[in-house]
Parts: structure tokens; C-alpha cells; sequence
């Protein structure tokens, strides 16, 4: 994204928009850092030719994969015409696959990438920089728009690992950072140890969806807030329950059909309900009950949805999240429906 492009902390809602939006709304920044990015993401956790025992990576497993480079091809490219350019992924994916893919489909492109610390269960504060160099090299890149740290866990210090984090930046590697699953508690003591090197905390990334609404309860939202931290919402459609597809009672594919117990009995009728407020709303719109739903997260204002994508007619509909906005009333009633699930 240009660097000159327009700074915005506002969200209009215009009733109806056809076509995708040019305008501020399209692009923010990361929390307080310099860094532009689209108002909505791609995750490409599932991307990548693994081998190995990689090929059994847990995301892997749940979701299944794209059918191939070429489809990752199309989703990069459909992503990229509607003005999507933030892309995420992590040293631990499919133990570096899924990055050094999101690498190669990148060169020669202008666009974001955002990736995450460590590769590994069992690694320590200190082993960052090497970790880091290793991403590069995998990402063919000098630098990173977006580094985290992917879980906390209590081999990780993080003040050891925010200084090692703000180390990077100096020196030109890292141009924002961020932490991803952190409670409220943990994202303080993130955004404290980085002041103290000058440096805002630009992003937490949380599971965050009208079916996952538990940010808005422990903290973790209200923290953001108070701070200027960005929210990145991954599994913003909760593991698809709330494109529609699965209406009918079927099941998708993958592990996630046992894991989400949106699936299942009594989740599946419950989710059914909200399913049926999404429709009825992006009939309004004429948009998709998925689109509605990645734009309620985006009128939440600090919210980044990163919607995973496997080919561009999925990179293309999600990306149609961009082109329209709700009505208070319809946000409204959205959020009552899943009260629930807060």
C-alpha cells in the first residue's frame, strides 16, 4: 500500500455501495505505527507445498489445503485487484511452508506481509533473531511489515522478547510488531516494555467472529482500545459456520467437522438462527451472509478480519467485505443475535 495513502480511525456506513470503495474506509493503520494495510486480510495459514510430517500440520489438517500453487496464484491475485493487501502467516505453519509459498507468489508484488515467532514448541526469547533471519530467507524478503509473537508461553519472556522485538525494528528487519493470543494482562506488559524503547505495540491478533465474541469480555478489545492497538480477527467466519454453506446440515471436510461444535446438534441449529439474520441483511445489500459478517467485524473499527482463502472465487467474495457498509440498526441487531457467544 502507497505510503501517502490516507490515515483514517473513522468507518462511514453508507446504506448501499456497489462496486469496491476507493475511499478512506479501505485502508488504516497498524494501531500506531506507520504501517498501511487493507481494512481486511487474507490468512494463509493452510498454504504451501509441505513435506514431511508437515503435511500432518494441525491447520492442515482441519481445513484442508489449496489444490495447488495456481490456486494460491488466483486468491494473491484476486486479493490484490479488490485492494486486499495484508497477508499473514507464521514460521509455524506447515513448519515454514506456508511462508516461503506466501514468498514466492509475493516477489514483484506490492503488499504487506505479516508473520509470526516461533517455528517451534519450545523456543526461548533469545532465539528470535535467528528465527527471524529465517523467516526472511523463507519470505525472500529484507524486511517484514508485521513481526509476533504467535502464543505466550512461560519459556518466553516477554520483556526479554518485546526488547529483542524492538532490536529488530531499530535495525530495519521488523517495521511494526505485534503479539497474537495474549490475554489483556499480557498485552499491557507487551505495550509497557515497548514504550520504554519508544516503539507502539501495533497488533494483537485473537480468534474473533459473531460466533467468538469473548474479546469483548476479558479485556483484550477494551485494552486495544485504550492503547491504540489494531485487533487482527482470525477465523472471523468461525471455521466457515457463518458463510451459510453448511445450512443444509452438511458437514465440511477436515478435522474441524469433529473439533467446532458449530457443526454439531444443538450448535448447528443455534448457528443456524444467526446464519439466518446474516442472509436476510445481505439480501438487503446484496451481499453474501459471509460478507456481512467479515463487515460487522470491520465496523467495529479497529478490527482487521483475515479470512483465509484457497482460490480467488474465495479471495474475490471475501474481498466484496470492502465494497458496502451497515446500517447502525443492522449492526445492532447482529450484535444482539449473538449476544450468547460473548
Amino acid at each position: 500500500m502507497d505510503a501517502t495513502a490516507e490515515r483514517t480511525d473513522t468507518i462511514d456506513r453508507p446504506a448501499n455501495v456497489t462496486g469496491l470503495r476507493t475511499g478512506p474506509e479501505t485502508t488504516t493503520t497498524l494501531g500506531r505505527s506507520d504501517v498501511h494495510v487493507s481494512r481486511l486480510g487474507v490468512g494463509a495459514m493452510t498454504w504451501g507445498d509441505p513435506s514431511g510430517v508437515a503435511r500432518f500440520h494441525p491447520a492442515k489438517m482441519a481445513y484442508g489445503g489449496p489444490a495447488g500453487i495456481e490456486e494460491e496464484r488466483a486468491a494473491l491475485a484476486a486479493s490484490l485487484a479488490a485492494g486486499v493487501t495484508l497477508f499473514d502467516t507464521a514460521a509455524m505453519y506447515s513448519f515454514g511452508a506456508a511462508e516461503r509459498r506466501l514468498g514466492q507468489l509475493a516477489r514483484d508484488h506490492e503488499l504487506q506481509i505479516a508473520t509470526k515467532f516461533p517455528a517451534g514448541m519450545r523456543a526461548r526469547a533469545d532465539d528470535l533473531p535467528a528465527a527471524l533471519e529465517a523467516s526472511l530467507a523463507r519470505l525472500g524478503r529484507s524486511s517484514v511489515e508485521l513481526y509476533m509473537h504467535h502464543y505466550p508461553t512461560g519459556r518466553v519472556s516477554i520483556p526479554r522478547l518485546m526488547d529483542l522485538m524492538a532490536d529488530a525494528v531499530e535495525a530495519g528487519k521488523v517495521r511494526a510488531i505485534g503479539v497474537s493470543n495474549y490475554s489483556a494482562e499480557q498485552l499491557r506488559q507487551a505495550h509497557a516494555a515497548l514504550a520504554e524503547r519508544g516503539i507502539p505495540l501495533a497488533s494483537i491478533e485473537k480468534g474473533y467472529s459473531l460466533l467468538d465474541r469473548r474479546v469483548e469480555t476479558n479485556g483484550v478489545l477494551d485494552a486495544c482500545r485504550e492503547l491504540g492497538v489494531t485487533l487482527i480477527a482470525y477465523q472471523p467466519l468461525a471455521s466457515g459456520a457463518l458463510t451459510g454453506k453448511y445450512a443444509d446440515g452438511t458437514r465440511p471436510s477436515g478435522l474441524r467437522r469433529f473439533m467446532i461444535r458449530h457443526f454439531r446438534g444443538s450448535g448447528r441449529t443455534a448457528v443456524a438462527a444467526v446464519v439466518a439474520l446474516l442472509r436476510e441483511i445481505g439480501d438487503r445489500h446484496e451481499r453474501t451472509p459471509a460478507q456481512v459478517a467479515l463487515r460487522w467485524l470491520i465496523e467495529q473499527g479497529n478490527v482487521i478480519p483475515i479470512p483465509g482463502a484457497k482460490n480467488g472465487i474465495q479471495a474475490a467474495a471475501n474481498a466484496g467485505a470492502l465494497s458496502f457498509g451497515l446500517a447502525p440498526d443492522e449492526i445492532e441487531a447482529l450484535s444482539q443475535a449473538t449476544v450468547a457467544w460473548r
